[in-house]
């Protein structure tokens, strides 16, 4: 089987959302790595896979999808095995709670978070953009009291859907993992829970490997 094609740079957040899924499911797969300051991503090419002009793009023989979501869960479904069921879709009550936290992943926690991370990384480092610390600290505000309902979460279970790793914890990794490169990361210190949540998840073998390649500068 040949392997599935990941377009975009693996230090992208989400190709790294898609990248640690296929590493958890032990999948084989190649990065294709795309220009950007060639504008690679507006080429015709790439708009045949991604109409949008953005990354990822993902390909399987004959599927191409873009959305990292959508592209992480095609994955999960397709490698599924009995030590890697991610999304839970044999039980109706655990998929229910791995949608329920992914969605809170994508409409709470990241809106939150996401600004720290350009406003202290992206934005100085790639775009020569001084930090907003206005929008930093109102960020960081919001974080706050969204990481106060995990840590409720937390204290009960070991992963966010349950006593089971899942897609909803691996949402998490890659703007959490640029978050503990900013001059922020002390703020999970505040939620023993959730920190050790974080630290279970950054042991594991696929984000230890992703870790290493997505290499943040603070």
């Amino acid at each position: 089987m040949a392997p599935v094609k990941v377009f975009g740079p693996a230090m992208s957040t989400n190709v790294a959302r898609v990248l640690v899924c296929l590493e958890e499911v032990g999948a084989e797969y190649e990065v294709v790595n795309i220009d950007f300051q060639a504008k690679e991503h507006k080429s015709p090419e790439h708009l045949a896979r991604n109409p949008f002009g953005q990354i990822p793009a993902f390909q399987d023989g004959d599927v191409v999808l873009f959305e990292s979501r959508a592209i992480s869960k095609y994955v999960l479904r397709k490698f599924k095995s009995p030590k890697a069921d991610l999304l839970r879709e044999g039980n109706l009550k655990e998929a229910a709670m791995v949608d329920v936290w992914t969605e809170v992943e994508a409409h709470q926690y990241n809106p939150a978070l996401s600004p720290v991370v350009y406003e202290c990384l992206i934005n100085p480092a790639m775009r020569g953009i001084p930090t907003d610390q206005v929008v930093v600290e109102e960020s960081l505000e919001k974080l706050r009291k969204v990481l106060e309902v995990y840590e409720a979460r937390l204290a009960k279970h070991a992963y966010l859907a349950g006593d089971f790793l899942s897609f909803a914890d691996l949402n998490h990794f890659p703007y959490t993992f640029y978050f503990m490169a900013t001059p922020h990361a002390s703020l999970f210190d505040s939620y023993p829970h959730v920190k050790a949540w974080w630290e279970r998840l950054m042991a594991r073998p696929s984000m230890k490997k992703l870790g290493a390649t997505m290499a943040p500068k603070p």
